[in-house]
């Protein structure tokens, strides 16, 4: 990122002595064979803008990418390429035998539990239904643990979140109920409660987690009529054969009886929409009927261009002047000579990256229509297209201004060399907005002194100047 430093003054510099503002810049070159070649100007007053260049690119009001719900083949293709869309608008079927299954399986398991009566079961010794309870106790905490480190690895992140979030809940009820039972243990090996209460909180606990693994897969048969998250302009993707690799090897090590029920749980994740997420699939064809697709492979990319914006990367050396309101000036590369305009709507307070050591902040920034050079109403941006902003962060109307050019470094301090009595004398200075041809002095100078604005570097304090 480099910066820019740009000034529109009321006056510019001229082989002459020019008005400006109500001061005077006298421009003169020293002679004589003793005097080293410079030229002064004196200190006027003008209007200095400081402005920051950032590259930026053109992004939509929303891009969503819609992966698939489970593992199977594209039955039912209803969009094309390129259609729009809006919200709640089907897209696709997937037939899935593998999530019809799940849910079969899953319903199973529920009646088969559900016919495990505490009559059927007091006949057990105490010790026995302690070993129980203490077994589907360590296979649940097992399997939880399993199927939460099966979702780490979903790629999406709103899925992944998603995924934990229902894994975390279905835990935290069963470990209530699984507590309930345990204390109904106790209350039986202590002589103060009946075997039948404490096979009945087994059960219910037990039950709780199989109702839980029903209504999961009920949800990912439901997903696999895929709807649109959004309105906006639809891309297909080529979905990737991999993509959920990683998943079905997580959930095959899951113990019997819970697989179906983890698998469930982050089936029905890996079908929602995730806000900002790209890629292209695999590279392959596109989406089409009859492609096999992996769980949580991307589908189809939502894009909604009714309205752009502008994202700019700014350099951590200019990031202090920007803030919410400030104005600028945005070229595109796509039209060359017109001129958009933009204000900065939010400044992301962690950085965005860094690159050869240096660390840069995402800027967002409004977008409005632009005039091309001859006038003319410029072209519509799209999504995608670069773009580079000049934010206006400083203007100084009326200040106190000398050439950039006169300013040099003392150390970590400005200075510059002031001609007094003929001589140049080194005078440190306070600076304010900073253009690129002038700077606004703050402190240090008064307004009608003469200062060397060329040749800087061949002064030293006491040299005679004309």
């Amino acid at each position: 990122m480099t910066r820019r430093r740009v000034v529109r003054a009321a006056a510019l510099l001229v082989a002459a002595a020019v008005a400006v503002g109500g001061g005077v810049w006298g421009v003169s070159a020293a002679t004589g064979s003793s005097a080293p070649s410079v030229k002064t100007v004196v200190a006027g007053r003008s209007t200095v803008r400081e402005v920051v260049e950032a590259p930026a690119t053109v992004v939509p009001r929303s891009t969503v990418t819609v992966s698939s719900p489970a593992s199977g083949t594209v039955a039912d293709l209803l969009v094309a390429d390129g259609a729009t869309v809006i919200a709640g608008q089907e897209l696709l079927r997937i037939d899935s035998p593998q999530a019809e299954q799940q849910l079969a399986e899953a319903k199973r398991a529920d009646a088969q539990l559900s016919r495990a009566t505490p009559a059927a079961s007091s006949g057990t010794g105490t010790g026995a239904v302690a070993a129980r309870s203490a077994a589907a106790a360590a296979a649940a905490a097992k399997g939880f643990a399993q199927a939460r480190a099966a979702a780490e690895q979903i790629p999406d992140a709103a899925a992944k979140s998603q995924a934990l979030t229902a894994i975390t809940t279905a835990e935290a009820q069963y470990s209530a109920a699984q507590s309930a039972a345990d204390e109904a243990v106790r209350q039986v090996q202590a002589g103060t409660g009946s075997l039948t209460s404490a096979v009945s909180a087994l059960v219910s606990a037990q039950r709780l987690q199989t109702r839980a693994a029903v209504q999961l897969a009920q949800q990912a048969v439901d997903s696999l009529v895929v709807r649109a998250p959004a309105g906006g302009r639809v891309t297909l993707q080529a979905p990737s054969a991999s993509a959920s690799s990683g998943l079905d090897a997580a959930l095959g090590s899951l113990p019997a009886g819970l697989a179906d029920q983890a698998s469930s749980l982050l089936g029905s994740s890996a079908g929602q929409a995730v806000a900002g997420a790209g890629g292209s699939g695999s590279g392959g064809p596109p989406l089409s009927e009859g492609l096999p697709v992996t769980s949580g492979s991307g589908l189809l990319t939502i894009t909604d261009d009714s309205a752009v914006s502008l994202s700019a990367d700014v350099d951590e050396t200019d990031i202090l002047l920007v803030q919410r309101g400030v104005h600028a000036g945005i070229s595109l590369d796509a039209v060359p000579g017109a001129v958009y305009q933009g204000v900065v709507t939010s400044v992301e307070a962690s950085p965005a990256g860094s690159s050869g050591g240096s660390v840069s902040y995402r800027v967002r920034l409004s977008l409005s229509a632009g005039d091309l050079a001859d006038g003319r109403p410029a072209p519509r941006p799209r999504p995608g297209m670069s773009a580079v902003a000049d934010l206006r962060v400083r203007t100084a109307k009326d200040a106190l201004s000398v050439p950039a050019a006169a300013v040099f470094r003392v150390g970590d301090r400005d200075a510059v060399w002031v001609v007094q009595d003929g001589r140049a004398r080194q005078r440190l200075v306070s600076l304010g907005a900073q253009g690129e041809d002038l700077v606004q002095v703050v402190a240090g100078l008064q307004q009608g002194e003469r200062v060397v604005a060329s040749g800087t570097d061949r002064l030293h304090d006491g040299d005679r100047v004309s």
